[in-house]
């Protein structure tokens, strides 16, 4: 069974099923993929100077899955012939571990890493995935989305971050 190109996962994401799913999707479209551009979030040891123990993720998935395909959507009209995939992952994770991977493919370098940055600049905005961060001493939830996902300005910062 292929890898979906959008997912919210409880499983280690494989980052490398991803990039074989958007590679291949775009392989014989137009100019093909010259290029795939990936980023993974990494759970990190320390936040705001505080010892990190482990985090834990929850996210309403059908509106998250939404989002995704959102993202993709938009991508696709700013960068036509590209290809994306996003997977979050949810529940406990340790430090070290992936959160979140993001796989854009394009005929050319520039574009594949123009999509990768916008795709995650639109997660942190609009995906409904909440962080609870569980650290030496306490614990905290950390805001996640908010803002409306039909904000212009919005995506117009993501698309200006992405293309910085």
């Amino acid at each position: 069974m292929p890898t979906p190109r959008v997912a919210v996962v409880r499983e280690t994401i494989a980052v490398e099923h991803l990039v074989v799913q958007v590679e291949g999707d775009l392989r014989h479209d137009g100019e093909g993929c010259g290029a795939v551009c990936t980023f993974v979030g990494v759970v990190r040891a320390t936040h705001q100077g505080r010892r990190v123990r482990y985090l834990e993720y929850e996210a309403y998935e059908p509106l998250a899955l939404r989002a995704f395909f959102r993202i993709g959507e938009e991508a696709a009209a700013r960068w036509p012939g590209s290809r994306l995939g996003i997977h979050h992952r949810v529940g406990r994770l340790e430090i070290g571990e992936a959160s979140v991977a993001i796989a854009a493919a394009s005929a050319h370098r520039a574009e594949a890493f123009q999509v990768c940055r916008y795709a995650i600049e639109r997660v942190k905005q609009i995906a409904p995935v909440w962080k609870h961060e569980f650290f030496e001493g306490g614990e905290v939830w950390i805001e996640g989305a908010t803002i409306d996902p039909d904000d212009d300005a919005a995506r117009e910062e993501a698309f200006r971050r992405a293309c910085a």
